[in-house]
């Protein structure tokens, strides 16, 4: 299968629906088959990856990009869980936030992130950065095999 026939679920959670829509529309941009789905607090994103409801169909996202500053439960923790549960620990998280603090970059990295990016503040830089995401986790990284995922499922956007 050539890269541009791969299908490829992305998990964004964002609480600041300007952030998520350019999110969203930088990785709708590139020339993979992306399934996004949106989840707007860490309480939602956990749902949604442990498949509890409304979520019981919800697929196992490629790639999570995840905000720190959320509600509910905040990208730190939500972090934390993912890389403590045996099932989703595998699945790349990269941070999009807007802090650029040392000890945040330090205490996510020592949390097992793949990636910390600060998030530009004007708008063309934000979709540039999201769409070099898009190119680096989804076109150079070679991400595990869907037989080797446990709960993959088929199912349709979820936004």
């Amino acid at each position: 299968m050539n890269v541009e026939e791969k299908s490829v679920d992305i998990l964004i959670v964002e609480d600041d629906p300007v952030d998520a829509e350019l999110t969203l529309e930088a990785l709708q941009h590139g020339k993979l088959s992306n399934k996004i789905h949106l989840a707007s607090d860490g309480e939602e994103a956990m749902r949604y990856l442990l498949q509890e409801p409304p979520f019981e169909n919800a697929t196992r996202p490629d790639l999570i990009v995840l905000d720190l500053d959320l509600p509910k439960i905040d990208g730190r923790e939500v972090l934390r869980r993912v890389r403590e549960n045996e099932q989703l620990k595998g699945i790349p998280i990269v941070i999009l936030t807007i802090s650029g603090d040392d000890h945040d970059i330090l205490d996510i990295y020592a949390l097992k992130a793949n990636a910390y990016i600060v998030k530009p503040v004007q708008a063309h830089s934000f979709f540039e950065i999201t769409r070099h995401i898009n190119n680096f986790w989804l076109r150079i990284v070679s991400l595990p095999p869907e037989s080797n995922v446990p709960n993959r499922n088929e199912s349709t956007t979820d936004s």
